[in-house]
C-alpha cells in the first residue's frame, strides 16, 4: 500500500501559509501547515513520505536551523523548498549547498512552486526507493556466511576463481559452490548483476569492513 505524500508548510504569516495551502490542494496534493518550525519538528515522521516548504526567518527556529536538525536526524530527509521575502544570495548557496531543493523568493508565481513541488516529491521517492533497495541489500548480506563474504569480496574485486581459490587456500571447487551460493542469497543472476548491487548500495562497505 503505497502512503500518499504530504507537503508541508511551514512559515509565520497565516496568509501565506493559507494561500500556499489552497495551491497545493487545488492540485489534488496534501498539504499539512505550520506557523512554528519547532511544532513541526516535534510532530516529524521520517517514515511519511512529501517535501516541506519552509520560510526562511522565522520567530524562535529559523528555517535554516530546521534544516540542519532535519539532516542530523538521518536519511531518508525530506527535500526542501525554501520560500523567502528577502533575496539573499549567500543564504541561498548556503542552504542549497546543504541539500535544499529549490529557493524561492516571494512573490513566486504558482506553476514555478508547483514544478518545485513536483520535483522534490519525485526526489523524495527515489531516496525512499534508494534506501529501501539498500536495506534490502543488506538482509541479503547478513544471511552469507564468512567463507561467502569473503569470496564475495573476490568477485567483486574482479578476481577469477583460481585467484580466489589460491588466495583463500581453498579448492577450485569449494570456491565455484560458494560463488554459487552467494549468487542465490543475493538473489541475483549473473556477475554484473551482483557487483552493481553490491556497488550500488551500502552493503558495499559491509564487504569492506568483514
Amino acid at each position: 500500500m503505497t502512503i500518499e505524500p504530504i507537503v508541508y508548510v511551514v512559515d509565520d504569516d497565516q496568509a501565506m501559509v493559507e494561500s500556499l495551502s489552497w495551491v497545493i490542494e487545488s492540485v489534488g496534493l496534501k498539504a499539512k501547515t505550520y506557523i512554528r518550525a519547532q511544532d513541526f519538528l516535534e510532530q516529524h515522521n521520517p517514515l511519511q513520505p512529501g517535501c516541506l516548504l519552509l520560510d526562511v526567518r522565522m520567530p524562535g527556529m529559523s528555517g535554516p536551523e530546521l534544516q540542519s536538525k532535519l539532516s542530523a536526524i538521518g536519511s531518508p530527509c525530506l527535500p526542501i523548498i525554501f520560500i523567502s521575502g528577502h533575496g539573499d544570495v549567500p543564504l541561498a548557496v548556503r542552504v542549497m549547498k546543504a541539500g535544499a531543493v529549490d529557493f524561492l523568493t516571494k512573490p513566486f508565481n504558482d506553476q514555478v512552486l508547483l514544478e518545485s513541488i513536483n520535483k522534490a516529491l519525485r526526489l523524495d521517492k527515489l531516496n525512499r526507493e534508494k534506501q529501501q533497495e539498500s536495506a534490502q541489500a543488506e538482509a541479503k548480506f547478513a544471511l552469507l556466511s564468512h567463507r561467502e563474504v569473503q569470496v564475495l569480496q573476490g568477485i567483486v574485486a574482479g578476481k577469477q576463481n583460481k585467484v580466489i581459490s589460491a588466495e583463500l587456500k581453498i579448492s577450485l571447487k569449494t570456491v565455484e559452490a560458494h560463488r554459487a551460493s552467494v549468487m542465490k542469497k543475493m538473489g541475483v543472476k549473473s556477475v554484473p548483476e551482483l557487483v552493481k548491487l553490491v556497488l550500488t548500495n551500502s552493503v558495499q562497505e559491509s564487504v569492506q569492513e568483514s
